[in-house]
Formats: C-alpha cells, sequence, structure tokens
C-alpha cells in the first residue's frame, strides 16, 4: 500500500467515524424524548407533593419530623385549591395519607402544638389525641407485622371446593378397579380435602 491510499482509508475511517458519532449524538438525544413522557402518579402523592411546595411549614419533607396539623385544616387547605391546582378530592386523599401515616403518629405528643398552613401554633395535642395517635401507631405496626408472617395462601371459590368434596367423598366413589397408584393419590387428596 502506497502513502496515498493509507491517506485516503485514514480519511474514510475518520468519515466513518464521525458518522456513527452524530448516529448515536441522534439517538441519544431521541431516547430522552421517549422516556420524558409524563408517568401516571397517585394523586394522593401529587397532592401531598404540592402542599409541600406551598406549606412547608406545615407538610416538611422527609427527613424532618411531620408536625401535628390544625382540626380542620382540610377546610383551610380547600380555600388555596386553585393555588395548589388540585381538586377538592385529590387535597382530601392527600391530607388523608399524610395524617395516616407511623411518621405523623409519632408526632402526635401530649401537649405538642397544631400548625396552620403557615406554620403557626393554634392549638395543642390532647392526652386523649395522643393516646389515640399511640393506639393507631401500634395497630399500624401489628397489621404490617401480620401481613408479613402470613403466607398468602391462594383464594379458592368455596363452590368449587364443596363440588370437588362431594365428588372425591368415599361414598360417591364408583366402584372400579383397584389401582395401587390411583389408590396412593386418591387417599392422599381425601386426606387433603378433610383438612380444609
Amino acid at each position: 500500500m502506497g502513502f496515498e491510499q493509507l491517506a485516503e482509508l485514514r480519511d474514510r475511517l475518520r468519515a466513518e467515524k464521525v458518522q456513527v458519532k452524530t448516529d448515536s449524538a441522534k439517538q441519544a438525544i431521541r431516547k430522552p424524548s421517549e422516556q420524558a413522557k409524563p408517568r401516571e402518579q397517585d394523586p394522593a402523592v401529587e397532592a401531598i407533593w404540592r402542599l409541600q411546595k406551598h406549606f412547608p411549614l406545615a407538610f416538611p419533607v422527609n427527613p424532618a419530623p411531620k408536625v401535628p396539623l390544625k382540626e380542620g385544616i382540610l377546610k383551610d387547605a380547600e380555600q388555596h385549591l386553585e393555588l395548589l391546582e388540585i381538586s377538592s378530592e385529590q387535597l382530601k386523599q392527600g391530607i388523608a395519607t399524610w395524617c395516616r401515616g407511623s411518621r405523623y403518629w409519632a408526632s402526635m405528643t401530649e401537649n405538642a402544638p397544631r400548625l396552620d398552613l403557615s406554620g403557626q401554633a393554634v392549638g395543642m395535642v390532647t392526652a386523649a389525641q395522643a393516646l389515640y395517635a399511640k393506639q393507631q401507631a401500634k395497630r399500624q405496626r401489628g397489621q404490617a407485622r401480620r401481613n408479613q408472617k402470613a403466607p398468602k395462601e391462594p383464594i379458592q371459590d368455596k363452590a368449587i371446593d364443596t363440588a370437588v368434596k362431594q365428588a372425591v367423598d368415599l361414598n360417591h366413589l364408583p366402584s372400579a378397579p383397584s389401582c395401587p397408584i390411583t389408590d396412593k393419590v386418591s387417599e392422599a387428596m381425601i386426606t387433603q380435602l378433610k383438612e380444609r
């Protein structure tokens, strides 16, 4: 190969390399636009996000602890629906979700100040409310433990179970020639059905 041929090969390889880079750059540009499609989001989560954005003192962002909210905060927040750009139902779901969590129950201690949307103290948590919050937190933890421990069993139709039990019931079995393999399988199935 001569120098001219090597130079020509070099130029061709550079051109191909540039072409590959521009093609991959075009593909890279296209990918984010495909991924930028808006995802479906839970309306309660959307409402909480907007409440945190507009009222950060009443709805602090994690890891800051939640604060007890003023009784009747929903009515106060409904006055700001236009600002929040959410529906009344979304707002209700958002506040209900916010007040249902373990972080919120932990904040409900006796004599803790209840805050309005601007973060001003407008009341106190009573002893009865603190006790209720403690019970709710305990109930929620117990439910979570039960959900972890309980093995999930398939849901079975009672009508199907009844029909199978009747069909397999020893009194309804037709007399047939005995087979050791099917007899053992039948006995095992009957035993399982009787245990239910």
